[in-house]
């Protein structure tokens, strides 16, 4: 096996101001100063004509010519460009980049020691570093730490993190191709770029066994996104002190402190073209060429490429987001059919027929939306709100909203089968989440000071007391409480907003000539509606942008043990906030309003002033449409904007003198540190959005079937925006391990049966479906029609008479006797005046029963569902089982040649016969297993 040849005396620290005279790779430049000489050398660049010729002289003036010529004599006399990833000798790859600002103060003497012992300490661990002075950053300002790992160094922490290697080359057949690929042609990529590496047989990585790993090249062997993993795991467990009586650590505090700017990997070449060295595996350029462009929409996701550069966390991110945006594609078309059918039965619907016709909704007068200053006014005013209420009040509603019941669940249990398989394709079946466990987080390391034994490490790890726990707890839980209750406050201010500027609406719409041509499509519930869901939004937005950092900070007070651990808290945290933040305005519409009004003489008032708001005659579900509309599009187009516009903006602003740079001046390591950060929680807001989007689309889907479709469209979106920002607005993130979506897997769980929950009781209360069934069914007055007469019947009778002082309008020039409200209530003159009808009651035991025979049907097709479709897929289990087999096998083959040729050495040895017999033992034992 080769190995790189390294020198006994060479440096892991490069300073960049220990050069005098000669630099590491000749003479020095004449023409330049003792002070110039002193800079970091570089290897490998272009001559002094061939840079000249990138920026003309005429465009640089003054100081920044004085400059660029000097940077110009430093590149004439290296003979490596900036532009990339390798170290000055063009060979050790650059794993890690730290940045630093010289900026005096008086904290700077402190910070400058801490950066000693730390990179001290990072030298004793075995990395290698290299330092590009301040002169030669962009700014003049900015120090660049550049970390090499060598090969004992990644073999070494390969073995801790149990990181898998190549052992054999993947002999077992793959499976039958499907019959249905050749139409698929379209969509898919280049075998290349879906498949970028072999398949391999894996085995934990063991640094006593390097021979039976297949090790061509130890500079390849390891990918850059396993390189840099484990240096971050050796930069997050670094010490560098003790401050206060406790001990300091971890690249992470550092930051915190501004010690260091900011610590990154870095990306393997610009994501517009290809790098100069042929080294390059140029991985971001064909990400984005092939992934991260719009116009690649229809392709399909290179999900191997994603993993290997950037990590299993991100892939199955990906990996997730694709399939469910593949899945909705099919609730997107029976939503469409839904609403088509509703579009071109609208003529056809008996209720907005009456309600419009002259007739009958012209003749009947509709009792004050308001008291005093309200008029009374005709039904038929409301016939194009009607018509469109039947878009979405349907029978196809009812299809729909079981239909989604049962999508869902084939959704979940679909993704379990192909996250199975992906867990199988990218060697995570054997990663638990308990290696996470057992790893602490530097932060709880640093602040527990109270040690104990761990029952199952049987080591002495730090820990925090039970008291200390429950005191940061109750902190925790009040403030989630008092944020969820402010939440639940501004709701109620918008329903004061609602109930105030209800009247007003009513008011001007009745009495203002030039609102009359649309008074019809505009109605002062609508206006209300409308106005209040976009207040509520703003509200909405507002509420978010502060309650994410109370989150962190909350979440960062408990100190959490795990990495999973800090996620997992944050993760209920958020959701539970932004749960009740977006749909309360929703289950208000939904099962509030219109619900608790009363009737003439004797309406409800919340605070005893503001009278309750009154449905549509139609009923609430248009305006629950409305809701839903607002809040879910204008959350989207806001994500959008937040994801892609503003790290554009930044990174422009960010870049912006790099413009009158060469490229080659321009190094490697600025570029990236230019870019904005993806940040720990980066992934986090990502499935945030997605799981939010997913409660619009199933909790109130009833309401909206073109939710779907704007959520396909969007996805479709939201892959290429966070495609693209990944690859050309973020630094490389750290890669990491996952082998799930994680928490969110039981999320999704419970709101898909919360979901059946509120669809039926959406289609009973919300909705005009059970009233109609009723009627249609029980009371109908015309058998050749069962419909007519539906809206009189709908309609309660009040005695203008019976309106109590105060509340009876001002005006009523017709002076009308009677009025009508949408109700089920005996007439005036009836010995139960006013009191609910027979009718009311049978209606709401139809609701009910309804909702529970619903209800149960859909529970049972999905547990039955989830029942025959198993998690992980036979074919599956049984590559599984045959991979584990062949690997056992390689395994004992190599103890049992390693051990035979330790007894040819020493024969004499009785021990080490009776260690081969078992060993043979062991290859019979697998083998027969």
């Amino acid at each position: 096996m080769n190995r790189l040849g390294r020198k006994d005396n060479e440096t892991l620290i490069e300073m960049s101001l220990a050069t005098d005279g000669e630099d590491s790779n000749g003479p020095l430049c004449e023409t330049i100063s003792n002070t110039e000489s002193e800079l970091p050398s570089n290897s490998e660049g272009l001559s002094s004509t061939e840079t000249s010729l990138l920026i003309p002289d005429h465009q640089v003036t003054g100081r920044r010519y004085n400059l660029f010529l000097k940077r110009r004599l430093r590149i004439n006399k290296r003979h490596q460009s900036k532009d990339s990833v390798f170290f000055r000798d063009g060979v050790r790859r650059i794993d890690f980049v730290l940045s630093y600002l010289d900026d005096p103060n008086k904290e700077e003497e402190k910070k400058a020691e801490r950066r000693r012992e730390f990179e001290k300490n990072l030298q004793k661990a075995g990395l290698e570093l290299e330092t590009e002075d301040k002169k030669e950053s962009e700014d003049g300002k900015t120090y660049f730490v550049k970390i090499h790992a060598p090969w004992e160094v990644l073999i070494t922490y390969a073995e801790v993190l149990n990181i898998k290697a190549p052992i054999k080359e993947n002999d077992i057949p793959p499976t039958v191709e499907n019959p249905l690929d050749c139409m698929l042609g379209p969509f898919r990529l280049p075998e290349k770029v879906m498949h970028p590496e072999p398949d391999y047989f894996t085995a934990p990585f063991s640094k006593s066994r390097q021979e039976l790993y297949l090790i061509d090249n130890e500079n390849t062997f390891f990918s850059p996104s396993r390189r840099n993993r484990i240096v971050y795991y050796i930069l997050t467990r670094c010490p560098y002190g003790t401050e206060e009586g406790k001990k300091k650590f971890g690249i992470k505090r550092l930051l915190s402190n501004g010690t260091y700017t900011a610590a990154y990997p870095l990306h393997d070449c610009q994501y517009w073209k290809k790098a100069n060295d042929p080294n390059c595996d140029n991985e971001r350029y064909t990400l984005y060429m092939e992934w991260a462009r719009f116009l690649r929409f229809y392709k399909e996701q290179p999900l191997d490429l994603i993993r290997k550069y950037y990590g299993e966390k991100i892939g199955i991110y990906f990996a997730w987001l694709g399939f469910y945006t593949e899945m909705l594609f099919f609730a997107a078309v029976v939503g469409l059919i839904c609403f088509l059918y509703g579009l071109f039965t609208m003529d056809e619907n008996m209720s907005s027929t009456e309600i419009c016709a002259p007739a009958i909704g012209g003749e009947i007068i509709m009792c004050p939306l308001c008291d005093e200053k309200c008029e009374y006014w005709k039904l038929n005013t409301t016939c194009e709100s009607s018509k469109y209420s039947h878009l979405f009040d349907n029978v196809a509603t009812l299809f729909f909203a079981i239909f989604m019941g049962i999508w869902v669940t084939l959704f979940l249990e679909f993704w379990k089968r192909r996250q199975a398989r992906l867990k199988y394709e990218w060697d995570l079946v054997d990663f638990e989440e308990e290696q996470q466990q057992l790893q602490l987080r530097p932060e709880y390391e640093a602040k527990c000071t109270r040690k104990k034994k761990n029952p199952v490490t049987q080591e002495m790890e730090p820990y925090l007391p039970l008291t200390s726990q429950a005191v940061r707890f109750c902190i925790s839980g009040t403030t989630v409480l008092f944020w969820i209750s402010l939440i639940i406050a501004s709701m109620i201010a918008v329903i004061v907003y609602r109930l105030a500027v209800y009247a007003a609406f009513a008011s001007i719409m009745e009495n203002t000539q030039t609102l009359q041509p649309i008074s019809g499509l505009l109605t002062p519930q609508l206006a209300t509606s409308v106005t209040a869901s976009c207040l509520n939004f703003v509200i909405i937005m507002i509420l978010n942008f502060l309650y994410e950092k109370i989150a962190v900070w909350i979440t960062d007070m408990e100190i959490p043990r795990t990495h999973l651990e800090y996620e997992n808290r944050l993760t209920m945290k958020m959701f539970l906030f932004q749960f009740v933040n977006y749909y309360s305005s929703c289950f208000y519409v939904a099962f509030f309003k219109g619900k608790f009004v009363g009737y003439p003489g004797t309406y409800t008032y919340m605070f005893s002033r503001w009278r309750n708001e009154e449905c549509d005659p139609a009923g609430c579900l248009i305006e629950l449409t409305t809701q839903l509309t607002i809040v879910m599009a204008g959350k989207q187009i806001w994500g959008n904007i937040q994801e892609a516009i503003v790290p554009w903006i930044w990174n422009w602003w960010g870049r912006r003198k790099a413009r009158c740079n060469p490229e080659n001046l321009y190094s490697r390591w600025e570029q990236d540190h230019d870019l904005q950060s993806f940040g720990a929680l980066g992934l986090f807001y990502e499935y945030l959005e997605m799981v939010i989007q997913f409660g619009f689309i199933t909790l109130f889907v009833a309401s909206f079937p073109l939710a779907p479709l704007l959520a396909l469209m969007n996805n479709i979106l939201e892959i290429r925006v966070d495609s693209w920002k990944l690859t050309t607005q973020f630094r490389r993130p750290v890669a990491a391990k996952a082998h799930s979506i994680g928490v969110w897997q039981e999320i999704l769980n419970g709101m898909a049966i919360l979901s059946v929950v509120t669809n039926a009781f959406i289609v009973a209360f919300t909705s005009d479906m059970i009233p109609r069934l009723v009627y249609y069914y029980a009371y109908f007055t015309n058998e050749d029609s069962p419909m007519s007469g539906y809206i009189n019947n709908s309609l309660s009778v009040f005695q203008v008479s019976d309106f109590l002082e105060g509340k009876r309008p001002e005006n009523n020039p017709e002076n009308f006797l009677t009025c009508r409200y949408r109700d089920y209530r005996y007439p005036p003159g009836h010995e139960k005046k006013y009191l609910h009808t027979m009718q009311f009651w049978h209606i709401l035991a139809a609701k009910m029963a309804f909702i529970i025979i619903m209800e149960h049907i859909v529970f049972i097709v999905k547990f039955f569902v989830a029942w025959m479709i198993p998690d992980v897929p036979a074919e599956v289990k049984a590559r599984i089982k045959r991979e584990k087999f062949l690997t056992q096998k390689i395994l004992h083959e190599y103890e049992l040649n390693k051990l035979k040729q330790k007894l040819c050495e020493c024969k004499t040895s009785e021990n080490m016969e009776k260690e081969v017999i078992a060993t043979e033992g062991k290859v019979e034992l697998s083998q027969a297993m």
